[in-house]
């Protein structure tokens, strides 16, 4: 006879789960799918593929090219979007000092959140060099590779940050983006001493990327305020005398409510 180990939770809905998988096929480098393609990146056999994806078609998740076949998402996903928006109040309240601080230094200003083990960018205010990807809302990107997870993490109790630094997971963007955990610990380290995080090279070539946390009430952080700047026209060291201050100028002037953990 079988035993269970783990108790079954009851209020799991499979097929659920398995449409929302089909949606999350969907992304930069995979817009639109045939069937095959889109069983094939969910991980779904053709013919439940096949149920799901008209569903969601039927219910306006999905477009159909009626010539091709093909799925792509649909408008209702910039409804959901709009929806989440709405109901952060971070956004909000963050969007008046997010727009100033665009002003003041002329480059392309961000707001991340952490979101697991990475950071999905909420809040986008892009400078004239801007490429589209830049001043697209919702792109996820690994925590330790970036200059706003490094400065989330350096607000966190040292044995957290330790365990994200050997657990969460590396991306490579670049060739010179930094893979090496120990480096990252070191990244880390700093930005604990300074209240800031910089880098360079790591999402872009010849971009240079800084950040500052938003501190929760309780001193720790789950959202950062980031400036991008192209290292073609700036050095670390002016980075650091002209943007750094108004950056962390804007990130604690920005105090979200408190929320439940």
């Amino acid at each position: 006879m079988e035993i269970r180990t783990e108790k079954q939770d009851t209020l799991f809905v499979a097929s659920l789960a398995k449409g929302l998988k089909l949606l999350r096929a969907f992304d930069e480098g995979h817009t639109e799918m045939a069937l095959s393609e889109l069983a094939a990146r969910a991980g779904l056999d053709r013919s439940a593929t096949q149920r799901l994806a008209n569903t969601l078609h039927q219910q306006g998740f999905l477009e159909k090219d009626p010539v091709t076949r093909r799925f792509r998402p649909s408008h209702a996903w910039i409804e959901l979007a709009y929806a989440y928006l709405w109901s952060d109040p971070l956004i909000a309240l963050s969007s008046p000092k997010l727009i100033e601080l665009s002003h003041q230094v002329g480059e392309t200003v961000n707001m991340s959140e952490l979101s697991g083990m990475d950071i999905v960018y909420v809040t986008r205010l892009p400078s004239p060099r801007s490429h589209f990807a830049a001043t697209l809302i919702g792109r996820r990107i690994p925590a330790l590779v970036t200059s706003s997870g490094r400065a989330i993490l350096a607000t966190l109790p040292e044995e957290e940050r330790r365990a994200a630094i050997a657990n969460w997971p590396v991306r490579q963007y670049t060739p010179l983006t930094t893979l090496d955990r120990g480096r990252i610990a070191g990244e880390v380290a700093e930005a604990v001493e300074r209240g800031y995080s910089i880098s360079k090279n790591e999402l872009i070539l010849n971009e240079i990327g800084v950040a500052a946390p938003i501190l929760d009430p309780d001193g720790r952080a789950s959202a950062a305020v980031h400036c991008s700047v192209s290292a073609f026209h700036w050095t670390t060291d002016r980075v650091e005398r002209e943007i750094v201050p108004y950056l962390l100028d804007t990130a604690n002037g920005i105090t979200p409510p408190r929320r439940h953990r």
